[in-house]
């Protein structure tokens, strides 16, 4: 039996969706008690061939690379706004959010593929995620991404109900 060790690297996974503030609360408080860093992630869709087609028709003189990468760039300029005004609501929580948080990352492609791709490739030990339960006739179920992302994920999962 192997002995069970500290996590060192915990990626947040975030849809940067309203109610995914206990998930990120958690990671913190995770990241604090294993003293660990915190990668917090976001997958957008990527801009595909109708996507490309049609931002070539309207933007000629740009490159597609170059509209995708100030996409992101911007989305990461949301995140960071996005923590800074949660911070400024939850100071007891944030008090040391610049030692736990690493890196803040968006990258392209389904969500559930690059959380895990992701995880794989960057020495994650825990991956936490909200659960995105929907009520779909009176029952409450574990959203897609979730669940895919636990039964592909090579290191543990931790899902957090997020009342989303």
């Amino acid at each position: 039996m192997s002995e069970i060790k500290p996590f060192q690297t915990i990626l947040y996974a975030t849809n940067l969706g309203t109610h995914m503030r206990p998930v990120f609360r958690q990671a913190i408080n995770l990241a604090r008690i294993h003293k660990a860093k915190i990668i917090m992630l976001h997958a957008v869709a990527p801009i595909g061939t109708t996507g490309s087609a049609i931002l070539s028709m309207y933007m000629p003189g740009k490159e597609i690379h170059d509209i995708e990468q100030e996409s992101m760039q911007q989305v990461i300029e949301t995140m960071r706004e996005r923590l800074k005004n949660y911070c400024a609501e939850e100071d007891d929580i944030c008090k040391d959010k610049d030692e736990l948080i690493d890196k803040i990352a968006v990258s392209a492609g389904n969500p559930a593929d690059v959380i895990n791709h992701y995880a794989e490739t960057h020495g994650v030990d825990l991956i936490v995620i909200g659960s995105h339960t929907r009520q779909a006739s009176g029952h409450t179920m574990l959203g897609s991404t979730a669940r895919t992302v636990t039964q592909h994920s090579k290191v543990p999962v931790l899902i957090i109900p997020n009342g989303g």
